[in-house]
């Protein structure tokens, strides 16, 4: 079996000049939490998942300096959680993006592609052909795939 048997051909993206609103708005309306970002050529330039917005609206950890006869705490960033939240709605995409995206290729078997989301501890791992973006592949998919004909 190989990645274009069991992957997801309709696969929700963005584009790198969206911001993260829409990439919000697509998790909601979807039920997703990570999408590919693409290209006007759809070839994947990022990907962003719920993962990164954690990191931008959790509280950051203050910044300590220690030296022999002086010690300083600065305070990364001192706005609270819903101004913080209300800051990344308007942002582009790929300020917070991954840009080393793990993809597969079309052509991957499926136990090739069980352990890149086995070893890499990832969700979801998008799909090429080309160059180009033709699905999306989740550990759900893998699976549901590999034992439904076993049980």
């Amino acid at each position: 079996m190989q990645a274009c048997d069991i992957m997801i051909r309709q696969v929700h993206k963005v584009k790198e000049e969206d911001t993260v609103r829409t990439v919000i708005e697509k998790f909601i309306e979807h039920g997703i939490s990570g999408l590919p970002v693409v290209n006007d050529r759809n070839e994947i330039v990022g990907y962003v998942s719920d993962g990164d917005i954690m990191r931008f609206i959790g509280k950051p950890d203050d910044f300590v300096v220690e030296a022999v006869y002086f010690f300083a705490v600065y305070k990364v960033d001192e706005a609270e959680y819903e101004e913080r939240a209300k800051r990344l709605l308007d942002l582009n995409v790929m300020r917070i993006a991954k840009r080393k995206v793990v993809t597969v290729q079309w052509d991957d078997t499926v136990e090739t592609i069980a352990a890149i989301l086995g070893k890499k501890k990832i969700k979801k791992v998008p799909v090429e052909r080309n160059g180009v973006l033709v699905g999306i592949i989740s550990r759900g998919n893998v699976v549901r795939q590999t034992f439904k004909n076993l049980l």
